[in-house]
């Protein structure tokens, strides 16, 4: 489909480069695809604007090629033609043709989004509650952090409104991530358009997704399913670092649970065994203190009495 993409405008993406995930004025495409799941989704979304225009333009062709044909002033005559075999074939045959042609990209699509893949490394478990999220890392000591979104008064100068949280979810780039997803109070929904998920969190039911990032980046979400008084103000953040600053954020998350920091090729996700270590950095802070946090816990209730 590179080829569509070059007509419609639509830059191909530079792995050495960030993606860009941030939606703009005018924009008229998907958020760039940032995860191999993304990237099927995109070439059938191709596919299918493909195959509609095409019988948009056929119809319209049809249309008027009847209009100025049959005209009364060429066709004084009208035909009395009731059934004709061959056009009453040809216009069942090709809409079955057509439903085929859709259904097998569309089964294949949906298929490589719920399979689970063999290499997956680590497992986060999401939570969704009113109105803000949980996160789990059950594969690296089981700690547990809340992420509530960042009020007005407290947003950082360049940061994106009703956005940005007090604590992002921090995953290693290029790994395969499994994704168990539920609730907590009510049915909530993990919506994350460049990494091209969307599942329903509901409560007493666990839901299953994976993603592979495959850039450095932060990325953007919000919860898709009416929950309540505070539905709008409940963003994700997913921001993907490399391995050895994920091991050094997993040790640090470790230890303020008080758990033993690991050796950064024994963090799942973290670096390969025998590959070079760097000096890792953690994240940029996110707005994270425990004040702001109590700020923001305030903020949601405050609202949500209103």
């Amino acid at each position: 489909m590179e080829w569509l993409e070059r007509l419609l405008g639509i830059q191909p993406s530079d792995p050495q480069t960030a993606p860009d995930t941030h939606a703009h004025q005018w924009q008229v495409w998907h958020t760039e695809a940032a995860t191999p799941v993304m990237r099927v989704l995109d070439d059938f979304h191709l596919l299918l604007l493909v195959i509609m225009v095409v019988i948009c333009v056929f119809v319209v062709a049809l249309l008027l090629y009847a209009v100025f044909r049959f005209h009364h002033t060429r066709n004084p005559v009208p035909s009395r033609t009731t059934h004709n075999t061959l056009l009453e074939v040809a216009w069942t045959a090709i809409p079955v043709i057509i439903l085929v042609v859709i259904a097998v990209p569309s089964f294949r699509a949906l298929y490589y989004l719920d399979t689970i893949p063999q290499d997956t490394e680590m497992t986060v478990k999401i939570i969704g509650r009113q109105w803000y999220w949980d996160y789990e890392y059950p594969d690296h000591g089981g700690f547990t952090f809340s992420s509530y979104i960042v009020p007005d008064e407290q947003l950082p100068k360049g940061g994106k409104r009703l956005l940005e949280v007090d604590n992002r979810m921090v995953v290693p780039a290029g790994t395969t991530i499994r994704l168990v997803i539920t609730g907590g109070d009510v049915i909530h929904a993990m919506a994350m358009p460049a990494l091209g998920i969307k599942r329903d969190a509901v409560p007493g039911r666990l839901n299953e997704s994976w993603m592979k990032i495959e850039r450095e980046g932060v990325y953007y979400g919000q919860c898709s399913e009416i929950c309540g008084t505070g539905h709008g103000y409940m963003p994700l953040v997913i921001e993907a670092v490399p391995r050895e600053q994920f091991a050094a954020w997993i040790n640090q998350k470790r230890t303020a649970a008080g758990l033993e920091a690991l050796p950064p090729t024994q963090v799942a996700g973290g670096p390969k065994a025998g590959a070079a270590v760097q000096t890792a950095q953690l994240p940029a802070p996110t707005q994270n203190s425990d004040a702001q946090t109590s700020d923001a816990q305030t903020s949601d209730a405050q609202s949500a009495g209103e």
